[in-house]
């Protein structure tokens, strides 16, 4: 799940949650065969995740510990976020976000507000490093709300977009990328419907 909401959603129906982001690009195939289009795959887990860390490297898959819950969600959220938000509202790959200066511009109006805001929120980002990650994506990625959007699917608007939206206006953080790419997923949204 994607966003920062559910984990105290989960919390209040499970006893052991344990906060975590997954980098992959990954999606199920028409015989339900979860196919991994990255080179990567890295796991990072909060407080409580020593188990499921061992298990996941034990399985070839690099998996980190961190003392900080909010700041792997946070984290998450501002390297999944403006990317999912731009290949959405073009329905293209990060590739041609990249290659377009008004895309790309919008890629990186995204990428600072969403720092701002978890600056607010005490979380500190380096957004040299998340620059550096959204440029090396490759070309070909397409953000699972890019898909879901495509496919005709409901989006995970809220769960990505909804946190900064609220805790930018709950700290006075101006959001005007964010709110206008968020128009433009829905009106893309409208439209495939």
């Amino acid at each position: 799940m994607n966003g920062i909401d559910h984990v105290a959603q989960l919390r209040s129906r499970y006893e052991h949650v344990v906060a975590g982001a997954m980098h992959v690009e990954s999606e199920r195939g028409t015989d339900w065969v979860v196919l991994q289009k990255t080179p990567f795959i890295r796991v990072e887990l909060g407080p409580g995740g020593e188990e499921i860390a061992e298990e996941l490297r034990a399985a070839g898959i690099d998996a980190t510990l961190r003392e900080d819950e909010v700041g792997v969600l946070w984290e998450k959220l501002a390297l999944l976020a403006p990317v999912a938000l731009t290949t959405s509202a073009l329905g293209g790959p990060i590739g041609d976000v990249r290659g377009d200066p008004w895309w790309r511009a919008r890629l990186g109006g995204a990428r600072a507000e969403v720092v701002a805001v978890a600056s607010a929120e005490g979380v500190v980002i380096d957004e040299d490093a998340l620059r550096s990650l959204h440029a090396k994506v490759p070309v070909a990625t397409q953000s699972s709300m890019q898909k879901d959007v495509a496919a005709g699917r409901e989006p995970e608007l809220a769960a990505i977009a909804g946190p900064i939206l609220r805790v930018g206006a709950l700290h006075g953080v101006e959001l005007p990328v964010t709110r206008e790419l968020v128009s433009l997923v829905e009106q893309r949204v409208d439209a495939v419907r």
